[in-house]
């Protein structure tokens, strides 16, 4: 972990995440996948580094909160039709999921808009895993937003690489 204070949001953010699964390094190989071809020297640190920068905002906490508590309430199928099953199918045509990633994207600029679609539609890693069906745990929004913070910290990566080189 980095050597800075963490706000009492910001763990519960990171209590959620790994509740769920999901790890800041997990994230942060999203983040190589997205960035290694463009930089060639690109270290797992700087992608953590990035990663947990993202987590710190408290837009991306909002969010994260809101899409897992949806995740877990679909899960128990303690949400009124017709939403309870748009949310526990994953339903094609729902799209809520992804505008609520597009909240963190947002954060970093239009960069993040191509990272992310591109994240999206491949699935690697721990993307895969939480597409998954089979484990019987909902992350019709943790995948988008999973995926919405590597694209954030994508886009974070490049701007700072651009100011440097």
């Amino acid at each position: 972990m980095e050597e800075k204070k963490i706000g009492k949001m910001e763990q519960v953010a990171r209590q959620w995440l790994a509740d769920r699964g999901v790890t800041i390094e997990h994230i942060a190989e999203l983040v190589y996948y997205l960035q290694s071809k463009y930089h060639p020297d690109l270290q797992m640190d700087e992608c953590i580094h990035n990663v947990n920068r993202v987590i710190a905002k408290r837009e991306v906490q909002n969010a994260l909160f809101t899409g897992i508590q949806l995740d877990i309430l679909a899960e128990k199928g303690l949400l009124q039709e017709p939403l309870q099953s748009f949310i526990a199918k994953d339903e094609g045509l729902y799209g809520v999921d992804e505008i609520l990633a597009l909240s963190i994207v947002n954060v970093y600029g239009s960069i993040g808009f191509t990272n992310y679609g591109y994240i999206d539609k491949q699935k690697p890693g721990i993307l895969h895993q939480l597409n998954d069906k089979s484990s019987g745990q909902c992350h019709t929004f943790l995948d988008d937003i999973v995926g919405a913070i590597a694209a954030a910290a994508s886009s974070r990566l490049a701007h700072r690489a651009a100011h440097v080189e």
